[in-house]
């Protein structure tokens, strides 16, 4: 048995509703998945009633933006089987305000270089909890200025250092986060540890003995260093999980859900940790 634990739908910036991708991830031949997406538990309940109608087992999970105090680099944490939820809503209120006031910020500036309404993007956000550039890309491709979410104009607008439309979004101290998981007795896992260079913090969080897991397997972390993340997780005894970071046809590149995926054995490994947890707090 195998299953995808790093899923994004259309209430943060996935292109698909809950219901398509839990569809899409039955036909992919998963057994568990998790809807992981930006800053909300939103989807949790939903997920879990129609996870039964499908005969696929839910795990909850959230993935968690946040930077690294020292380098100010950004860094996704997942948390995975959160028991206190509630615990998680005003981290999740603090980030999405913060992701919709840079939104708005973006659009502002949008309209001053396209014929293109407030109304035409908010279209395509209407189900997320925040706004993303894939909304804006998105209204840009009606009105025939791309035919991709990425490419040339995308960077041409968003570029970390050059974008015209970047707005920032206040993040959290990872450390913060991981500590408001736990609080929420979740598991707290790093994500993808390559895409934002994000290896000496993870040693130093391995170090520290903050992390219940690494997210090994992911859709960009080329295999050939998928081998050294196994090693660290083996050496301390940490989860090893995996995941395509589907995001439909809103992803930077191709990333089917299954694509990348996380073992039964890594699974029961995760339900182990949170009853040790749960155990540990009585």
């Amino acid at each position: 048995m195998k299953g995808d634990l790093h899923c994004h739908t259309r209430l943060s910036d996935g292109s698909e509703g809950i219901e398509e991708v839990i569809s899409r991830g039955k036909r992919a031949g998963m057994d568990f998945l998790a809807i992981t997406d930006h800053d909300t538990v939103a989807s949790m309940s939903r997920a879990k009633v129609l996870a039964d109608r499908y005969g696929v087992q839910v795990i909850p999970g959230v993935e968690f933006s946040s930077r690294d105090p020292k380098t100010g680099r950004k860094v996704h944490v997942l948390c995975y089987l959160p028991e206190k939820p509630d615990r998680l809503e005003g981290l999740c209120v603090r980030l999405c305000e913060s992701r919709k006031k840079a939104g708005r910020a973006m659009i502002q500036k949008l309209t001053r270089y396209f014929p293109v309404s407030v109304e035409d993007v908010l279209r395509f956000s209407k189900h997320s909890t925040a706004i993303y550039k894939q909304h804006i890309m998105h209204a840009l491709m009606c009105y025939g200025y791309t035919t991709h979410i990425f490419g040339g104009l995308y960077h041409e607008l968003f570029d970390p250092k050059t974008g015209v439309l970047l707005s920032k979004v206040e993040y959290p101290e990872v450390d913060e986060v991981i500590d408001l998981i736990h609080q929420a007795q979740g598991l707290a896992v790093l994500a993808h540890p390559y895409e934002y260079d994000s290896i000496d913090l993870m040693k130093r969080l391995v170090s520290e003995e903050k992390l219940d897991g690494i997210e090994v397997y992911h859709s960009r972390c080329p295999q050939e260093k998928e081998g050294f993340l196994k090693q660290v997780a083996q050496e301390h005894g940490l989860i090893m999980t995996g995941g395509s970071d589907f995001h439909g046809f809103y992803a930077s590149r191709p990333s089917p859900i299954g694509n990348r995926y996380t073992s039964q054995e890594s699974l029961d490994a995760l339900f182990r940790a949170k009853e040790q947890k749960r155990q540990a707090s009585r």
